[in-house]
């Protein structure tokens, strides 16, 4: 090579440049498009958990019901409190609904919590436990929607040497006394009007 020459090195090659260009601009095209991707999961992963959030662990639709009628919608053991409701006739109030206790001597291993109080929903711990779908005999296309609630609390009870739970009586005095006792899972319900008559 003459010495005034100057090398030609591979950044100096016109195809060799171009070939890099192309390999860089698919490799940013490649990480644009992963990029992407995982925008995209975690916007369906975000607008997913709140939809399966609301997904009731039971739903069912009961018998039709006629005008004035009181009625059990749903039975809650735990919390020693049952459901009634009645359609009214009433275009301003159609569906009414209560809790009542079901048996005075029934010891509560829950609570049972007005909906407006509990202001019951998924970002809050709740769970959406039950949907009970009532129709109204009189007007078919009307149904009273029950959801019912529910909001467990961990309750991680000491176990003996033979794994089980033991509460004395004693202790469970002493501890009320002192307001100590311990959280109870709660229950809580709402209800919606579906559907017009006339």
């Amino acid at each position: 090579m003459p010495a005034n020459a100057t090398p030609i090195t591979r950044q100096d090659r016109p195809g060799a440049a171009r070939a890099a260009t192309a390999d860089g601009r698919a490799r940013q095209a490649e990480i644009f498009r992963q990029a992407f991707l995982i925008a995209v999961l975690v916007a369906v992963a975000a607008v997913a958990a709140p939809l399966r959030a609301q997904t009731p662990e039971r739903e069912r639709t009961g018998a039709p019901q006629a005008t004035g009628a009181l009625h059990t919608v749903r039975t809650i053991p735990e919390a020693c409190t049952r459901i009634e409701g009645i359609f009214t006739g009433d275009a301003a109030q159609p569906y009414r609904m209560q809790a009542v206790n079901t048996v005075p001597t029934c010891q509560p291993r829950a609570r049972f919590v007005d909906a407006a109080q509990a202001n019951p929903r998924a970002d809050a711990g709740w769970i959406l436990n039950d949907v009970i779908r009532v129709p109204d005999a009189a007007c078919p296309s009307r149904q009273a929607v029950v959801r019912v609630w529910r909001k467990p609390v961990d309750q991680a009870l000491e176990r003996d040497g033979q794994g089980q739970v033991r509460i004395y009586l004693q202790d469970a005095q002493k501890q009320a006394s002192a307001g100590q006792m311990r959280a109870l899972p709660e229950y809580s319900a709402q209800l919606e009007i579906a559907g017009r008559c006339g």
